[in-house]
């Protein structure tokens, strides 16, 4: 696992990391990839400020590294991407907190069902469900790296915009014992709703940012198309689950 130093902005690799913060965002044009994190010409693109804005509250926070998608995973080596989305829901629910980091949020005083904050496309996104689900400690802030609340405080308002139960969410440090036996308490056709409508850029995604979700581990064939994709997800579940409400899907 790759974590970036809060200060000194390099990546450093651990087999047993120590404690980080974790970021999720919204991709957007320019991201700081792997292969720029080094090189000078990073500090001019656009997904740059982002990264800063993260270690700086990090730092603040008193966490020498975080983990954020974008330049800790290789995707240029596909074993690197594969260990990556096979891991992810363990690196968010490891994580000491998670920062979701809503650039469409310019205004953090207002939380009412019909603001910016409720419509913004991070609530859209495939990856972003397993990214609200699995840390223990997550807080939202808007463009300007200004706090909105936290997963726990903003429940009420989260399980109705996301549709996952209120349970699944407030379960601030109970451990992750507890997570997996909030988790199971929902049929997988539930857990599968909470998915419904959310859009990932590469339509195997669809399935694979599902895997954490489920507790299964499949190898990721990009290319095969969703469909292939999500009966090989439904084949995983159907391996580790006796719910028959998978068959709804």
């Amino acid at each position: 696992m790759h974590l970036l130093h809060t200060t000194t902005k390099k990546l450093e690799e651990f087999v047993n990391p120590p404690d980080y913060a974790i970021l999720s965002h919204r991709w957007r044009e320019e991201e700081v990839l792997f292969a720029d994190i080094h090189q000078e010409h990073a500090k001019g693109m656009k997904g740059y400020a982002k990264i800063e804005g993260c270690c700086e509250q990090a730092r603040r926070d008193g966490y020498q590294y975080v983990w954020i998608d974008t330049c800790c995973i290789d995707k240029n080596s596909s074993a690197a991407l594969a260990e990556g989305i096979n891991s992810m829901f363990a690196w968010y629910e490891n994580a000491q907190v998670c920062y979701v980091y809503l650039d469409d949020v310019t205004d953090n005083g207002d939380s009412e069902t019909e603001s910016a904050f409720a419509k913004s496309e991070w609530f859209t996104r495939g990856w972003t469900l397993q990214e609200l689900i699995a840390p223990t400690s997550l807080f939202f802030f808007d463009s300007r790296w200004r706090e909105i609340g936290s997963k726990n405080s903003l429940a009420g308002l989260l399980s109705s915009i996301t549709r996952v139960h209120a349970n699944v969410l407030t379960r601030v440090n109970a451990g992750s014992d507890k997570l997996v036996a909030t988790r199971e308490s929902f049929s997988v056709a539930t857990k599968m709703s909470w998915a419904a409508g959310r859009k990932t850029t590469r339509p195997e995604d669809r399935a694979y940012s599902l895997m954490g979700l489920f507790k299964v581990h499949m190898p990721v064939i990009y290319g095969e198309g969703e469909q292939k994709a999500f009966f090989r997800l439904q084949l995983e579940i159907i391996r580790t689950s006796h719910d028959q409400s998978i068959f709804a899907w």
